[in-house]
């Protein structure tokens, strides 16, 4: 029997280290399935819809530091894949996409789903390629995988129909041909002396020192520290970099950004030098004024650097290469006043979080749900977030621990990625436990339906724990903060309102286990059967839609915004102004004691 394209495909992916593909299936890519089978060593996970095989790729690169890998048949199977690319493609991280195709011989005819997937896949990948003839799948390939490993981003293969069928033939060693090999390895990337001594110039001269970690940063968690200690630096981190330190570390100051800390926000203001590794925090308006602080930068990817901030020094560099060569440069400051000022807003931060998570709600503050969930957490889970208000509490009140691990869509910022990443997390890691949280909006756009791909799957996991918890507030509610403090609008109910949904029910139907939760003096209990149980949970809490997800500071304008919503008309207007009111009297009565 003669090999034909599709296993020539699937040996060349193994040979490339590929060993877990999520998918689904359709006539477009029916030869590369029938390769998938025959071979039978490469791990095939059916998913409910491509969009989420496309997140759960990109998660599965984020959480193991490999390529992921997504396939769809063509035509709209393709096109669902796109929203998980963008979100790879937006945080750096390597994804293959495996996409069918229309046959090569009714090209151009107008024929059934047959699109021009090439044009539609050419923003988002960084090396998109349909393949013509069988000798040339060697070389797509290899190229494929290797531009979307070396660069971080994304490769597209689309395959023919007909051309899966066919019998492989290796390129020949002649012209019109071209024979290429599998393998890469990142180089070590380190700055050069000069610049380093630059940089140690200018971080030596500070006297306020302010590191800033993004997801660049992972693998450099001991760098980090060690350059915090001799600058006495804070160390305030971007949210896709909230699981590369601890949050029990004195002078980790945690999130940065709207959905971040006040010591995060006042260490940015208060520095007069910036270290920035491995960020592209985008949100200006949390970073240093120009010319109020000397910044360095480190980043393996150049086009990233002097992007976000002013930089004085910018280095070209892995981050745990080039704080090594750095770090004997650095002298050890001996006036840590400005350390103890941060490490003293941190203790009073972590009162007020309190203060803010107890405050009485109605019925259960969303506060609470995560500030009950943090300490309860095994030292090795992993913890998803979706996008919406539920991201502000897993930005604040989960204090991540060494050796959890966390993530998000972050460039991107999409709905329905959290219960993909933490699918793709527990077949990653299947003996660790792993925590989804997502709002309702989310649950209702895709995320219930990868239930069933949870149901379908968990026996075969060592550890069955994976607790979908569900913040069911009937609102859609990040937007609806963002109507009345950004817009200055009132909640407009009828894009704003949510169906009410039974969500552990639906748990408990399907094979898996529901609790629910509407009373706060049962969250904790909720939590802990939830993280012992023996198979996956949806733990619903019915949680208050008017707890305000609070900035770190509130600006003249986001209080205007806020003014002008309550007085347009605002729904909720006296419950939005009495829980806030709540929160705050409750921060003030914390801070005392």
């Amino acid at each position: 029997m003669s090999t034909t394209v599709s296993d020539f495909f699937v040996e060349r992916l193994k040979a490339w280290g590929v060993s877990r593909i999520y998918g689904y299936p359709g006539d477009g890519i029916n030869g590369v399935l029938g390769a998938l089978q025959r071979d039978g060593t490469i791990e095939f996970i059916q998913v409910r819809h491509e969009e989420m095989a496309a997140f759960m790729a990109a998660a599965h690169a984020k959480f193991t530091g490999e390529i992921g890998v997504c396939l769809s048949t063509g035509g709209p199977g393709a096109t669902h894949l796109v929203t998980g690319l963008y979100d790879a493609k937006l945080d750096h991280v390597p994804v293959l996409a495996i996409a069918g195709q229309a046959e090569a011989t009714v090209r151009g005819s107008n024929y059934q789903q047959e699109l021009n997937l090439d044009r539609m896949f050419a923003d988002v990948g960084d090396f998109v390629q349909e393949v013509s003839a069988p000798a040339q799948i060697r070389h797509l390939v290899d190229r494929g995988l290797r531009t979307a490993i070396a660069r971080n981003g994304i490769g597209v293969l689309i395959l023919p129909k007909d051309i899966q069928e066919e019998a492989y033939v290796d390129p020949k060693p002649s012209h019109g041909f071209t024979r290429s090999s599998p393998g890469y390895t990142h180089p070590k990337v380190v700055p050069y002396d000069g610049d380093l001594d630059r940089a140690a110039e200018i971080l030596n001269a500070g006297s306020k020192v302010a590191i800033l970690v993004g997801a660049g940063a992972r693998g450099a968690a001991d760098e980090v520290v060690e350059a915090a200690e001799s600058l006495g630096a804070g160390v305030a981190k971007a949210l896709l970099g909230k699981d590369v330190l601890p949050d029990d570390l004195p002078f980790v100051t945690g999130s940065i950004g709207l959905l971040g800390t006040k010591p995060s926000s006042d260490l940015m203001s208060g520095c007069d030098t910036l270290l920035m590794v491995g960020t592209g925090f985008p949100w200006a308006e949390f970073l240093p004024k120009d010319g109020d602080a000397r910044a360095v930068q480190i980043d393996i990817d150049p086009s990233m650097l002097g992007l976000r901030y002013p930089v004085d020094v910018n280095l070209h560099g892995d981050a745990a290469e080039t704080l090594r060569a750095l770090l004997p440069r650095l002298q050890r400051k001996t006036d840590r006043s400005w350390r103890e000022g941060v490490e003293a807003g941190i203790r009073e931060w972590w009162q007020t979080l309190e203060a803010r998570a107890l405050t009485e709600a109605k019925p259960v503050n969303p506060q609470r749900v995560v500030w009950e969930m943090s300490p309860r957490l095994p030292e090795d889970a992993i913890v998803t977030s979706d996008s919406g208000s539920c991201a502000n509490w897993y930005a604040r009140d989960f204090k991540i621990k060494r050796g959890q691990r966390g993530s998000l869509s972050g460039g991107l910022a999409s709905m329905g990625a959290a219960v993909p990443y933490a699918i793709a997390a527990k077949f990653a890691y299947p003996g660790r436990p792993v925590v989804a949280l997502v709002g309702d909006g989310a649950m209702q756009m895709n995320n219930m339906a990868e239930l069933i791909t949870i149901q379908k799957y968990w026996r075969q996991w060592r550890d069955p724990r994976l607790v979908t918890c569900v913040f069911n507030n009937g609102d859609l509610n990040e937007v609806t903060w963002e109507q009345r403090v950004m817009a200055g609008n009132p909640k407009f109910e009828a894009t704003q309102n949510l169906p009410d949904v039974p969500y552990a029910r639906f748990a408990d139907l399907i094979g898996l286990r529901g609790i629910f939760v509407d009373d706060p003096e049962r969250l904790a209990e909720a939590w802990d059967q939830a993280l012992t149980a023996d198979r996956p949970v949806v733990l619903e809490v019915k949680t208050d839609p008017e707890i305000a997800p609070l900035p770190p500071h509130v600006t003249f304008e986001q209080a205007k915004g806020m003014i002008s919503a309550l007085f347009q008309g605002e729904p909720n207007a006296g419950r939005v102004i009495g829980q806030t009111a709540k929160q705050l009297a409750n921060e003030m009565i914390g801070k005392r004691d």
